[in-house]
């Protein structure tokens, strides 16, 4: 209380108390007068009680059982104008008396010189009341499954994280910590895409779509757009879509290399990021160009919650196949061996190869075969959304989206003569 040096010590801290408690009496009043029923309270009755805990914590020489006595005082009286507010009434709210109930515990914090908490309790309790329109229309528009979603994520980050041990087991130096860590941030980097999609479906149309779904899985975006490319004619629209989403690809992976081995992240971050913006703004000019059918509105498609239980189990075991295939193809394979694996994987899921290299580079895998491997493994992953473009599109649309993904390959692969 610096500000309040020129005060004696207590008045400095009724001050701080009036001053708190008198903020969360203002906005009772005002809800107050703006609402004919009954409520409790207002710029007078708070501050007295904010006053009457610091009293009590005084009196008390800050004696934990006399300030519960006092807390559970003032419960009863709140619970009596509760009831009376019932009877009198019929309306259920309990927002003022809670703050009562509040504004107690900031007195007896601000004795106990907690002023940051107190201060922060006051302000956490105004902004609750001030906002109840929006925090309730909030609610209704959160779906239940979304309460869910957030609730498995702070299981697997929050729940499981911790208790895993941080060491290498099993003769392939597994690490069960690690791989955990791995599997929350690679959900974590899809589930922010995931609620974009929810934010914004229905709205922002096609090239959006394919730049957040790129995010989340530019081959689950590709094999959307190129189904849905069949419904009209808008060929350059779709394939510019599809080449979008795979520069966003490169983008993703350049935040995990970044999040996981900076060895790697020095030498391919830049090369990949370069790739991808110059995929996404040519996929976006050639989107722009014309096309003689008319778009029509795409209905939103709902990829699967990357946070669901399964999901991220899937996940975890595909990974810790990886490192240890890695470490097996390395040994008995060789490099030829490793880029064989990479070749694969593009075709089946780019994600665990990739991440599986973020563990395993300049220690089983030397530095530039890790990052060759990361380059072919996207390389085959464009190759393979491209037949699939190809296969599943319009036969304009398949074919432009083929060349460009084809030449996107290509052009990747060029980053090799960058790592010899």
């Amino acid at each position: 209380m610096k500000y309040f040096d020129w005060l004696p010590a207590d008045a400095a801290h009724i001050v701080f108390v009036l001053f708190l408690s008198f903020l969360i009496g203002l906005e009772r009043e005002e809800r107050k007068a703006s609402n004919e029923r009954f409520a409790f309270g207002g710029v007078r009755t708070y501050p007295l009680i904010g006053l009457l805990g610091y009293a009590i914590a005084a009196l008390s020489g800050g004696n934990l059982l006399a300030q519960m006595l006092g807390f559970a005082v003032l419960a009863g009286f709140l619970m009596m104008a509760y009831w009376h507010k019932l009877t009198s009434s019929g309306y259920s709210g309990v927002t003022s008396e809670m703050s009562g109930l509040t504004t107690y515990l900031m007195g007896a914090l601000v004795y106990r010189e907690m002023f940051w908490l107190a201060t922060a309790l006051t302000v956490s309790s105004i902004l609750l009341l001030e906002l109840k329109a929006q925090l309730e229309n909030l609610a209704k528009r959160i779906e239940a499954t979304d309460i869910l979603t957030f609730a498995t994520f702070l299981l697997l980050s929050a729940v499981i994280l911790p208790l895993l041990p941080n060491e290498q087991l099993t003769q392939f130096q597994i690490n069960p910590f690690k791989t955990w860590l791995v599997v929350v941030a690679v959900s974590a980097v899809s589930y922010g895409s995931y609620v974009l999609q929810r934010v914004t479906k229905g709205q922002g149309g096609l090239l959006l779509s394919a730049l957040v779904g790129g995010a989340y899985s530019s081959t689950v975006t590709t094999v959307v757009l190129a189904r849905r490319s069949r419904q009209d004619e808008q060929a350059h629209l779709y394939s510019g879509g599809v080449l979008i989403a795979s520069g966003v690809m490169y983008l993703r992976v350049a935040v995990l290399l970044a999040l996981f081995n900076h060895d790697l992240m020095d030498l391919l971050a830049l090369p990949f990021v370069a790739l991808g913006c110059v995929a996404m703004l040519i996929g976006w000019l050639w989107s722009r160009r014309g096309d003689e059918g008319t778009a029509r509105d795409m209905a939103p498609f709902e990829p699967k919650n990357p946070l669901e239980i399964s999901a991220a189990l899937l996940f975890a075991l595909l990974f810790v196949g990886m490192l240890v295939a890695t470490q097996l193809v390395s040994r008995h394979l060789g490099v030829a061996g490793v880029y064989t694996l990479a070749t694969l994987m593009g075709v089946i899921d780019v994600d665990p190869f990739i991440m599986g290299m973020t563990q395993s580079a300049s220690t089983i895998t030397p530095l530039p075969v890790a990052g060759t491997a990361i380059i072919v493994a996207a390389a085959s992953n464009n190759m393979v959304k491209g037949i699939y473009a190809f296969v599943l599109s319009s036969r304009k649309a398949g074919m432009e989206s083929m060349c460009f993904l084809f030449g996107l390959a290509a052009c990747g692969l060029l980053l090799l003569f960058f790592l010899r």
